[in-house]
């Protein structure tokens, strides 16, 4: 078992090496930063399990540390232990607003300490084993894709399309990341369709599209015993809707529809207009948007929603934004 990494950040060099000898005989590995700037370089290059951050340094503080630990996506589950000798309330409620999330108050009572860095590492344990989890579900959407060389990206540009599409029309930040995994997950489900069926270059029988037609459930249940992605399972069984009705698997209309859904529901039909499929050759840009905008007139897709992302297509440098990688892909190979 890898032993957790804690990196000690304080500008006097004797507070830091009594820290690590009091913990002397715990199983952890040590890392030491002697101000602000220092302790960024690790975390950016080396994250640690856990940060025991002094606030009062030269340079950038323990609040400008803590604070880039947890604007970025990548380091902000690190959890940090804020160590001042101000007691003030003021103090610690910039720290609390910061997202710090614990506190030892100088001069420090080091079994306190201890039981503090224990009970946040295991934390951070857990916190951990449902990321992994989380990895495992998104590299399972990515074999679905792979599967046909003529998908290769569609997760990875429908996440951003959905994306850019969610923030105007100004969904807010849970939202945002819901499209955004929602991208990347959508299709899930057809884990359980035969490939013979998945693959057929031509049209599908009757009996053939019934068996599609069960992807959005099973990809629900198969995201479904992951809490963390409870606010993705909307999308996951309602990206088939239609704002008429006429889509699956429940038939919902209108504004019955999940919002989350309607946009990734319109983001997906873009693309697959857009790209090679094994029944057609991809449309031009134009001939996507007139395919759409007959199917918007019949009532397939949200008038207004649709209106808004055609405003995202006209943004500068759309094709880059859109081939982006997204976090949640960067480190599955």
């Amino acid at each position: 078992m890898t032993r957790p990494t804690i990196l000690i950040v304080d500008d006097l060099p004797e507070n830091i090496e009594l820290i690590k000898t009091f913990l002397f005989n715990e199983k952890y590995n040590f890392k030491s930063a002697h101000c602000g700037e220092d302790a960024l370089n690790i975390i950016q290059t080396q994250p640690p399990d856990l940060v025991l951050l002094d606030i009062i340094m030269p340079g950038i503080d323990g609040y400008q540390v803590l604070a880039e630990i947890k604007s970025h996506s990548g380091t902000r589950l690190i959890p940090v232990i804020m160590v001042t000798g101000m007691n003030d309330r003021e103090s610690k409620l910039k720290g609390i607003k910061l997202g710090v999330d614990d506190f030892v108050t100088k001069p420090i009572d080091m079994f306190e300490l201890k039981a503090r860095i224990a009970s946040l590492l295991r934390l951070k344990e857990y916190t951990d084993q449902l990321e992994s989890a989380e990895q495992i579900i998104f590299s399972l959407a990515l074999a679905v894709e792979a599967k046909d060389p003529h998908t290769q990206g569609h997760c990875n540009r429908l996440a951003n399309y959905a994306t850019l599409l969610a923030e105007r029309i100004g969904l807010d930040t849970r939202d945002m990341r819901a499209v955004r995994r929602g991208g990347i997950l959508h299709d899930i489900g057809k884990l359980a369709i035969q490939d013979n069926i998945l693959l057929k270059p031509g049209p599908l029988t009757d009996h053939e599209f019934k068996i599609v037609q069960i992807h959005p459930e099973a990809g629900e249940r198969i995201c479904k015993p992951l809490k963390t992605l409870s606010d993705v399972l909307p999308i996951i069984r309602s990206h088939q809707e239609r704002y008429d009705g006429s889509g699956y698997p429940d038939g919902l209309k209108g504004e019955d529809i999940p919002v989350v859904a309607r946009v990734i529901a319109i983001s997906d039909s873009y693309d697959a207009l857009t790209t090679d499929r094994p029944y057609r050759k991809a449309l031009s840009h134009q001939k996507a948007l007139r395919v759409l905008d007959d199917e918007t007139r019949r009532g397939l897709w949200d008038p207004d929603i649709y209106q808004d992302f055609k405003e995202v297509l006209k943004m500068p440098e759309i094709s880059s934004r859109v081939n982006q990688d997204i976090a949640e892909l960067k480190h599955i190979n």
